[in-house]
């Protein structure tokens, strides 16, 4: 049995279908319970939890020989590094409580730093803590999800301008589609209950690194519009993110974080762990964004 944390979610949703695809069996773990019947009709049993609650979450994993865990960050909340703590510590204490023989976290590029990159230090943590566990730990290190370009979409479209944290215009970065991450995570999942993998870290990344303008170039494409890419001002990070909704503790998160991205520390590890490449390019990534095929 996979036990899968976060399954409605982008990269949940994935890894789920991958499996079911397979022929594993899959039991699907929701925070929204509204949400099952979909999950059902793949064939999958369906559970219920809270990422807070590290009794549900045991009991959501019993039985499981493989567990994948997600732990997305919470930048509106009040204490956003303190909020994703709590749920570090849950799904730790839930997994102490019934050994699986594996469990696989999606981790994010960058979690070997312990500090000064913002958002992927509370990755960093979770590695550490899911490494101190009696059970197996494989980490898979995501690059930045290309579907974050979604926040800014709509000032695209409305204005042909992209807002960019990522400094200088012609630098490349890392980039992924959150599909493929659920769908090489549900590969590696099956090898290692094979016994085809080991334990251990992985790396995951797009079919290609892009540029802010690489991004405006595909939204041109896609928009019908001339879209130009522009630097946000780094003094102007902060009150931009409030501006979007984000809480105090995190803009400083992210912007710590992007900070850290221009100065090229969120990145694969040096000489540590195979890198895997998904198959989303950004247009098709956007395309889905949009509702298009």
């Amino acid at each position: 049995m996979f036990a899968i944390l976060g399954a409605a979610g982008k990269v949940g949703r994935a890894t789920v279908s991958t499996l079911r695809a397979a022929g594993r069996p899959v039991r699907a773990i929701l925070r929204d319970p509204s949400k099952a019947a979909a999950f059902e009709a793949l064939g999958c049993e369906v559970a219920t939890a809270d990422l807070h609650d590290a009794d549900a979450l045991a009991r959501a994993f019993d039985g499981a020989a493989f567990v994948q865990v997600i732990c997305p960050p919470a930048p509106r909340a009040g204490d956003a590094g303190a909020e994703m703590g709590r749920s570090i510590e849950s799904i730790a204490k839930a997994l102490t409580a019934v050994r699986p023989q594996a469990t696989l976290a999606i981790s994010d590029y960058g979690a070997e730093i312990e500090s000064g990159t913002g958002i992927t230090v509370l990755f960093h943590e979770l590695e550490v803590q899911l490494r101190a566990l009696p059970t197996e730990a494989i980490f898979l290190r995501s690059a930045e999800h290309m579907e974050n370009w979604a926040r800014v979409i709509r000032i695209a479209a409305d204005s042909g301008r992209l807002p960019s944290l990522h400094h200088p215009l012609s630098k490349r970065f890392p980039t992924v589609s959150a599909p493929d991450v659920g769908r090489i995570s549900a590969e590696i999942l099956m090898q290692r209950q094979s016994g085809a993998a080991t334990a251990g870290l992985f790396h995951v990344e797009g079919p290609e690194r892009y540029t802010p303008a690489d991004v405006a170039k595909a939204l041109t494409t896609l928009l019908n519009r001339e879209v130009v890419a522009f630097e946000v001002p780094r003094q102007a990070w902060h009150q931009t993110m409030l501006s979007a909704g984000l809480s105090d503790s995190g803009a400083g998160l992210v912007t710590e974080l992007y900070d850290a991205h221009n100065r090229g520390l969120i990145d694969v590890e040096d000489g540590a762990g195979q890198v895997f490449h998904g198959t989303t390019d950004l247009v098709s990534a956007f395309q889905a964004l949009l509702g298009r095929k």
